[in-house]
């Protein structure tokens, strides 16, 4: 077939056009270049068209690949993510997808074509009502009442996607990407949010002149914001210490002398210890989420009595998790721009200690350094008895925690990361520092696994000029490992670094900490190699099983990725021992009445 030429210009004023046109050229409008998912019937009149209007469709294996990769392109992009598939089970399997990408705020358009108006509710093939599954992950569901009504529903959902902050769902009945009608393709619209109001900034900037210890917590929207550098500088003028807000370690550069680590689950002690000490805190771009919050390594570390000033796009996340003395609703970057500027040429009550302060937060990291490089396994009584165990069996097994501090080591500078949910992920937290934004995706809030891979795999395709790397244990590697076709079919090489330590280790903590040891359907035992199935589907794979080959692995992967397009997994055979509980608050020690159960306390 003759290749056609491809037009990125957007048709101007109104025409006749089809309602698959109309679509398009909107899609094209809203400078969409990619989309993820899965060829259907649903849409074909559309799909048609990708091709001239410069548009790729890259078919995944699985559509919650789909909406993962979708959820990584938008991140790494600051643009859309688009997907979309056929409607019923093409689009019920996004669910988990499009909720993972509200939690992290991503700009996500969900394309749902339904079954046809002139056969819904007579229970047809592949019909369901898709508009209830997504409503309490999206921002905004988009229902096409007509086909003349095409252009202005796709235009609206792209707007609210960005204006929101999160997904939207765009809703077409089958029948009605066909038609003809008079069309003009709205313009996009973006919100331009400002920096707050004048009384709450002036709240702020009087707590700020009082405040002898000031802590800023940079989050998300820093990175959403483009705002990295203005937090940079509010953080310089106060003196103050920044931490990164759960899973957003890419929020502030780790070089920077400020820098104080991630918070949270396995996070930094250094950041906790000086947030700890805090009188006024900045929570910048955050909506300071519960699990990002809660006491770690036996240290409630949240200062109770500091004075909060919250800044977020949305004023409904204010004083929500946290009781706050200031809140303003405004654009991450605009409020830092503004308090710097207000702060200008005045005396501050920390001017006198940043000195001090500075020579503080330099102690804390190098004392959290030393012991991170020293905490080599973990010393819990289960984790040290798993450990004796590896001893008498075949094959040799690496510590987690080393593993991760030589994979640390390795990394390029400008390196993208995405983390599956599970214990060893999780433990990564600590070893995880990134000199610039949008690079680091993780599950955030939804927790869900099968999240790592699509999600680099979306942001690789993104940005291709930049080395892509996902972390993974063996149980949720295993949900999302067929996405390697994905990689390889359509040239989005990755590295991924799968933690083989034969287990669910996340729940499985909690059976060690609660429930005696009593392992119930934990255990992932098998003998066929990760590395030998990556090699089966097309990509390399290397099996990692001495300390001193991790470093070299992952330097040779990167490299195949980037100058050969390869895509690599790297199986890393790790003991099975396992940090802390994610959460020690939300279980009980069990309580049993019945005869029947009086041993399982």
């Amino acid at each position: 077939m003759t290749e056609k030429a491809t037009s990125r210009e957007v048709v101007k004023g109104a025409q006749k056009m089809t309602s698959s046109e109309a679509f398009v050229e909107t899609l094209v409008s809203n400078d969409v270049t990619d989309i993820f998912g899965i060829m259907g019937s649903a849409f074909m009149d559309a799909m048609d068209i990708f091709a001239p209007a410069g548009i790729r469709l890259v078919p995944v294996v699985h559509e919650q690949g789909a909406a993962h990769m979708a959820d990584g392109y938008a991140r790494a992009s600051g643009r859309h993510g688009v997907v979309i598939g056929q409607n019923g089970p093409g689009i019920s399997n996004c669910v988990t997808g499009i909720a993972a990408a509200y939690w992290a705020h991503s700009p996500v358009v969900i394309v749902t074509p339904e079954a046809g108006t002139n056969t819904i509710g007579l229970g047809g093939f592949q019909e369901t009502n898709q508009l209830p599954m997504f409503q309490e992950f999206t921002k905004y569901q988009g229902h096409v009442t007509h086909p003349n009504r095409m252009a202005e529903y796709t235009a609206r959902c792209f707007d609210r996607a960005m204006s929101e902050n999160g997904p939207t769902q765009l809703n077409i009945p089958r029948d009605y990407f066909y038609g003809e009608s008079i069309t003009e393709i709205p313009e996009p619209r973006r919100v331009d949010r400002g920096a707050g109001g004048t009384r709450s900034l002036d709240d702020a900037v009087e707590l700020l002149k009082t405040a002898k210890r000031p802590v800023i917590v940079s989050g998300g929207g820093v990175v959403m914001a483009d705002g990295v550098e203005e937090c940079k500088a509010l953080a310089e003028r106060l003196g103050a210490p920044v931490v990164n807000s759960y899973q957003h370690n890419d929020s502030f550069p780790a070089s920077h002398p400020l820098w104080a680590g991630p918070l949270g689950y396995q996070g930094s002690k250094a950041g906790m210890k000086l947030i700890s000490e805090a009188d006024v805190v900045i929570a910048l771009g955050t909506r300071l989420g519960p699990f990002g919050t809660l006491p770690q390594y036996g240290q409630a570390y949240w200062p109770t009595e500091a004075k909060i000033i919250q800044i977020d796009a949305d004023h409904t996340k204010l004083g929500l998790v946290k009781k706050i003395s200031v809140g303003i609703t405004g654009d991450a970057k605009a409020v830092a721009i503004e308090l710097s500027k207000r702060l200008e040429g005045t005396e501050l009550a920390s001017d006198a200690t940043k000195a001090a302060r500075a020579a503080n937060i330099k102690a804390e990291k190098n004392a959290w350094e030393q012991e991170l490089s020293e905490w080599t396994h973990e010393k819990d009584e289960y984790s040290l008895d798993v450990i004796e165990e590896a001893k008498g069996e075949e094959g040799n097994w690496l510590h987690p925690r080393q593993v991760l501090r030589e994979l640390e080591n390795a990394m390029p500078e400008d390196v993208m990361i995405s983390t599956d949910i599970g214990n060893i992920n999780s433990v990564a937290h600590s070893y995880l520092r990134f000199e610039k934004p949008r690079s680091f995706f993780a599950p955030m809030s939804f927790g869900n696994c099968g999240y790592a891979l699509p999600t680099i795999i979306g942001a690789k395709a993104a940005a291709p000029h930049r080395p892509a790397v996902a972390y993974a244990g063996d149980g949720a590697w295993a949900m999302s490992m067929g996405e390697v076709l994905t990689a390889v079919r359509h040239d989005l090489p990755v590295t991924a670094v799968v933690f083989r330590n034969r287990q669910w280790g996340a729940e499985k903590k909690n059976q060690v900490e609660f429930y005696n040891r009593r392992f119930i359907a934990g255990e992932l035992d098998n003998g066929e190699s990760f590395a030998e199935m990556a090699r089966s589907m097309g990509a390399e794979g290397i099996v990692v099983d001495k300390l001193e080959n991790v470093g070299a692995a992952l330097k040779e992967a990167l490299n195949a990725q980037m100058t050969d397009g390869k895509t690599t997994v790297i199986e890393v055979m790790c003991t099975r021992e396992l940090g802390d509980p994610f959460r020690r608050d939300a279980l009980s020690t069990p309580v049993r009445h019945l005869e029947k159960y009086k041993d399982y306390v």
